[in-house]
């Protein structure tokens, strides 16, 4: 968990431009910290010897003018850049992991914490920890620098004492970075627990068992609690140990300063300057180990993003057990000795198998977990085979629970193709499938929305719309899992004579447990557990 990663810029390009005019702004801010102690001291020394105090009056409110220009300046950029960097690390993990096949994915209460808090945690990283680092790179050199210039014994003081807050940040942030990694395991328990009960829970319900979940997630929440409780203890501590060290090392500056002045061994308006620059050279370091704390949450999510994005974009060789992609003249599916074993798994839950399908109707039968649904990932390049290859052109795979989205019809059947295709082509695609007359009836046609999960559609309208999808797609395989499963006896024959259609000129594969789709079959590929005959 580094204070900065260079990475970071690579793998979030929106992130260069903000940090670059944070940078910027900081360099800026430093100078002006700097003139503003020596207007400052002459509007004093101006007092003390009576001479006019208009230009440095003037001096001092045009720089408190420009300091606080510049303050607005970078918050309003650290804020948006929070926000721009949190969305894209967002935008580009959930990409990431789509295109990924299923192995080279995290588990889903991993990825749910860090696409959701893991995400929003960078923001106060972004918009308050990188402006307070950049400060701290730049305030105390120029303040060092100058205090050199006016007064040496100041500066060999400032420069003795300034390495103890770095020294102590850095003690107290491994401590931190241990108890932010606990505190990230009690959350990552919490999530995966809460969904494993939110998705068993009709389960649970039914079996009357619910209940007993209650004090498992109390105990589990117990410990968030208190992994918090714990970071946040330590925060507090840590920055009333900084502050306390800053104070001291400010006030052996002033006394210093002060035993010079009452004996004349410096002027007036040096021993001001010196006491004011003093303390800038301390609080940018103090400012970083404090917003630290509060952004430990964002650099170990950003360090998590980076780790999982950081291989996003390179390709490996082909090798044996990978997937190739062609694009043949024809639409044409062919697999060769493949094998594939589950991550975990000690045997193969598909062994050797060859297929090669072209335009047609090609339907995958089997008993229950022989591996239909693996073998249709594995064609669509979801999961990479353990043995042998899939050489495919590109595929629409529709799933047994397909995604729709809580929004209008036209948005449904648009969804990974083009959002701009004429009505007209998407009313024919719904005729196609027999569900243009129900889109039709609906009050607002095609710009009827639906709610989460496809509500206000049957199952069987449901499963129509999505190939309909299918069908409104440029791909030229198809592949369906279980397309008429849970549907009457009318619609699954609306969704065979689709299908059918469909097979007429792309190459369609589809698991089924129907006798008659089967029947409709230009290719019948029958799985059996491996090991047992066919």
């Amino acid at each position: 968990m580094r204070p900065f990663d260079p990475q970071v810029l690579r793998i979030l390009p929106e992130a260069r431009r903000p940090l670059t005019t944070l940078a910027a702004v900081g360099v800026a801010q430093g100078v002006a910290t700097v003139a503003t102690a020596f207007a400052l001291s002459a509007v004093v020394v101006a007092v003390v010897r009576g001479t006019p105090l208009g230009a440095p009056a003037a001096y001092l409110l045009a720089l408190f003018v420009v300091r606080g220009l510049l303050a607005l300046t970078g918050d309003r950029v650290a804020a948006s850049a929070g926000a721009t960097v949190s969305a894209g690390a967002r935008t580009r993990l959930l990409r990431h992991w789509a295109t990924a096949p299923v192995e080279r994915r995290p588990d889903p209460a991993t990825a749910l914490v860090l696409a959701d808090q893991g995400a929003t945690s960078i923001e106060p990283y972004v918009a308050r920890f990188l402006p307070a680092l950049v400060s701290a790179a730049v305030v105390p050199a120029l303040a060092v620098t100058v205090l050199v210039v006016v007064d040496w014994r100041s500066a060999l003081v400032v420069v003795l004492t300034l390495p103890l807050l770095p020294v102590f940040a850095a003690l107290i942030g491994a401590t931190t970075r241990d108890a932010t990694q606990q505190r990230w395991q009690a959350l990552a328990s919490l999530s995966g627990h809460f969904l494993d009960v939110v998705r068993g829970l009709p389960t649970l319900a039914a079996y009357g068992r619910a209940e007993r979940q209650t004090a498992v997630i109390a105990e589990v929440s117990q410990r968030h609690r208190r992994a918090t409780m714990a970071t946040l203890r330590l925060a507090f501590l840590s920055s009333a140990a900084l502050e306390l060290l800053a104070t001291i090392c400010v006030a052996i500056v002033a006394v210093i300063v002060g035993l010079r002045l009452s004996h004349g061994g410096m002027e007036l308006g040096t021993g001001l300057v010196a006491i004011l620059l003093a303390p800038e050279a301390y609080w940018p370091v103090r400012r970083v180990g404090a917003e630290f704390h509060s952004a430990a949450d964002g650099a170990a999510a950003l360090a998590e993003v980076t780790s999982h994005l950081g291989t996003a974009g390179r390709e490996a060789p082909a090798a044996e057990g990978e997937q190739a992609q062609a694009e043949p003249v024809v639409a044409r599916v062919e697999v060769r000795d493949l094998s594939y074993t589950h991550p975990g798994a000690t045997h193969p839950v598909l062994h050797g198998l060859d297929l090669t399908a072209g335009v047609g109707l090609t339907v995958v039968t089997g008993p229950s977990g022989v591996g239909k649904s693996t073998l249709l990932a594995l064609i669509a390049g979801l999961r990479t085979p353990t043995h042998g290859s899939v050489t495919t052109p590109g595929t629409h795979l529709v799933t047994q629970r397909p995604f729709l989205t809580p929004d209008s019809i036209r948005t449904n059947l648009t969804l990974g193709g083009d959002p701009a295709t004429p009505a007209q082509t998407l009313w024919a695609a719904l005729r196609q499938v027999g569900l243009d007359g129900a889109v039709a009836a609906l009050p607002s046609g095609l710009d009827s929305a639906l709610g989460d999960d496809g509500r206000g559609l049957s199952a069987g309208q449901r499963a129509r719309l999505v190939l309909a999808r299918a069908v409104l797609s440029d791909a030229t395989v198809v592949l369906l899992d279980e397309p008429t499963a849970h549907l009457d006896e009318r619609s699954a024959a609306l969704v065979h004579e689709a299908i059918a259609t469909l097979a007429e000129r792309r190459c369609v594969v589809v698991v089924t447990h129907r006798p008659e789709l089967v029947a409709r079959a230009d290719q019948h590929l029958h799985l059996q557990p491996v090991g047992v005959p066919a």
